[in-house]
């Protein structure tokens, strides 16, 4: 399917570029200026179908959607296995599905969903999707974990269409709310029958210029009350302290004479600081004790402990603190 799809766009005189990530979009008179590690691109059309949209204003995302953490596993066993993909609709939501693997099937199981950034423990999310699945199938054989974040909107309809109305010719897909693969390609359509002047049926139902956050007031309360009480504004210059409330394996932020310090520590006691402020809007991170990465809960952002970002809508790195023990 991916090599159809690039095979399409090649043949119809199109071009792709890997390995190149997109910092910024700046309007002109007559264009679009698409900034790029190294280069910069004019465009008369943009799609931001970057999962969650790096440019703040003016489409003002980041008060109009969060983003949710899922869990995933792989495995086989030697039970009938059953086609389609099916998923419980009452609380812990689990999901099954079978795809090939080697000479057999391969079931993947998710679930285990929190909103990205929780300071909750969350050591037993694998092992909670591992019981259900030995519960449902006694020889289940686990082979592969991983998890992935997804955007949801506030009233869980995706964002498709015009980016905002102050911007014409730049579009966003955005808040597939973990249905990706049917939801992109409603996108695809929608986005290209505006870029052609076409009237699309059910271009109003997506319109990604609404913002009716009393749909889900609770929700936008939530992430006001939470981006408030994140946000980080003071300077400051790294102060010498000792390390030994952080143990092996575990991260947090430390505050030394009114300075934040986020510090993780790794099995072989080598310890790694970083201002815990999160590079998108400068929300307060909090500390994953399971992918040992550092999460932002107002939008999502995640960085290894080494700073580096993870997932979007952060686009810049952390820089690392060198630390200096007290004397």
């Amino acid at each position: 399917m991916q090599n159809g799809l690039c095979n399409a766009i090649v043949n119809n005189n199109g071009q792709i570029y890997e390995n190149t990530k997109v910092y910024d979009v700046n309007s002109k008179l007559d264009c679009y200026e698409v900034k790029t590690n190294e280069h910069t691109v004019k465009a008369k059309y943009v799609v931001l179908a970057c999962h969650y949209p790096i440019i703040n204003n003016p489409g003002f995302y980041f008060l109009k959607m969060y983003q949710e953490t899922s869990y995933l596993i792989g495995f086989t066993t030697s039970a009938k296995l059953f086609d389609g993909m099916y998923i419980n609709t009452k609380s812990p939501i689990c999901s099954l599905r079978t795809v090939p693997y080697n000479d057999t099937r391969l079931v993947i199981m998710g679930g285990a969903e929190h909103k990205t950034g929780t300071s909750e423990d969350l050591s037993n999310c694998y092992i909670n999707l591992e019981n259900r699945a030995k519960e449902l199938f006694s020889d289940a054989n686990i082979l592969y974990r991983w998890n992935t974040e997804d955007c949801i909107s506030l009233d869980k309809i995706p964002y498709i269409g015009e980016f905002s109305n102050m911007t014409p010719g730049m579009y966003v897909a955005t808040g597939f709310k973990k249905w990706g693969m049917t939801t992109s390609n409603v996108s695809a359509n929608i986005i290209a029958d505006s870029i052609m002047k076409k009237k699309n049926p059910y271009a109003d139902t997506f319109k990604s210029t609404r913002f009716h956050p009393i749909q889900n007031g609770t929700e936008f309360i939530n992430m006001l009350k939470q981006t408030t009480q994140s946000l980080v504004l003071d300077k400051f210059k790294v102060p010498k302290t000792t390390l030994n409330s952080v143990s092996r394996g575990e991260g947090k932020i430390v505050e030394v004479d009114g300075t934040k310090l986020g510090i993780y520590c790794d099995n072989d006691g080598n310890y790694y600081a970083l201002k815990p402020v999160c590079s998108h809007l400068g929300c307060e991170l909090s500390f994953n004790n399971l992918d040992k990465t550092w999460d932002c809960p107002c939008h999502g952002s995640r960085f290894s402990y080494t700073g580096k970002s993870l997932y979007d809508p952060s686009i810049k790195d952390i820089d690392l603190i060198e630390l200096v023990d007290e004397d």
